[in-house]
């Protein structure tokens, strides 16, 4: 697209080749022109925006979801980490000890959760498990295990706390890349109310469901094997047992739809990482872990794990001058059914 400067040589030459006269920068006359090639290039720019919006494969924003809206689809919103912190004191107390609702705590890359009830280390007992959630929507939110070891505020006579298990369920709102390969399959693929694709549709539009894998005539004519997984991987019973309510009220007469939990493969993780000057090595391999268990997320079953985006992941983390990725040793693809999950994360200096 031509820019306002490109606009007004073009009208100035013009201008000139028809009138017969020069035209003197500063002088009114240019002024007007320049005016009228600024509007110009507005009307031009606006109608460059229109058109990538008329069509889905260009369409961003608000403008795709519009599309998405007209084939039956929604953007996937963005969900918060769930977990438990364990806050511990020195010794038994004689009295209880109260974690208010609220607490906050972090990791070492500044993650921060707060405690979602209160709770109480009751007397006699040097320790006691919390509800707590991420303070920000996300994938961010994911912590492995462990990783939660600062209190912003420690509660009187809280001496430390943790997170014993991992925080999970953290995922970012869908990305317009996502949401316009699902628009478009959603027009390669037809839904017919009996096909691959009618279930796929129905099952994606669950809140919950991050994947899933459709297996016509897995045990033979008239069945269908649903294989799900959740936002932050295995699903649960209760939203396997959602989807199979799901389907079951829509299924066609005489077939039998068997909703599953995907197998799992661990897939290790081993990454050696430079700091950037001005930059705590400690931190920002806190960060990166942070990020990596955040990529193992349900979204992975029927995709594998890619070195290159591993890669890419680990050199946009804040404070990562290099990387040396040791594993995977190559790109993982898993069979049909089966969801790649984090093994054993190593994260250390090069």
């Amino acid at each position: 697209m031509k820019t306002t400067d490109e606009i007004y040589q073009e009208m100035k030459a013009l201008f000139c080749e028809k009138s017969g006269a020069s035209l003197r920068e500063g002088g009114d006359m240019a002024l007007r022109l320049y005016t009228a090639a600024a509007q110009l290039y507005t009307l031009w720019a606006q109608a460059d925006f229109l058109e990538k919006q008329a069509f889905p494969q260009t369409a961003a924003g608000e403008y795709l979801d519009r599309h998405a809206q007209s084939r039956g689809l929604t953007r996937m919103p963005a969900a918060t980490a769930a977990g438990t912190l364990t806050f511990s004191r020195k010794e038994a107390a004689q009295t209880a000890t109260e974690i208010p609702k609220g607490c906050v705590c972090a990791t070492l890359g500044g993650v921060q959760f707060a405690t979602t009830e209160t709770g109480w280390i009751l007397s006699g007992e040097t320790a006691a498990d919390v509800p707590a959630a991420a303070l920000r929507e996300g994938a961010a939110g994911n912590a492995a295990a462990g990783s939660v070891v600062q209190m912003l505020q420690p509660p009187a006579g809280v001496v430390g706390c943790t997170n014993e298990s991992a925080f999970s369920g953290g995922r970012d709102e869908e990305s317009d890349e996502s949401l316009r390969s699902r628009l478009l399959n959603s027009y390669r693929k037809l839904p017919n109310g009996a096909n691959a694709a009618y279930y796929e549709t129905q099952v994606l539009d669950i809140p919950g469901v991050a994947a899933v894998e459709v297996t016509p005539k897995a045990r033979g004519l008239g069945t269908v094997d649903i294989v799900v997984a959740g936002t932050d991987g295995v699903p649960d019973s209760a939203l396997l047992q959602t989807v199979q309510d799901t389907l079951d009220s829509q299924r066609e007469i005489c077939v039998d739809i068997q909703v599953k939990a995907p197998s799992t493969q661990a897939v290790d993780v081993t990454v050696y990482l430079q700091a950037q000057e001005g930059y705590d090595l400690s931190e920002v391999s806190a960060r990166v872990s942070t990020a990596l268990n955040g990529y193992f997320s349900g979204t992975l079953l029927g995709a594998g794990v890619l070195r290159a985006r591993l890669g890419n992941l680990v050199y946009n983390v804040p404070g990562v001058a290099n990387y040396n990725l040791v594993k995977p040793a190559a790109d993982v693809t898993p069979a049909a059914g089966v969801l790649p999950v984090a093994g054993t994360l190593t994260v250390g200096a090069m």
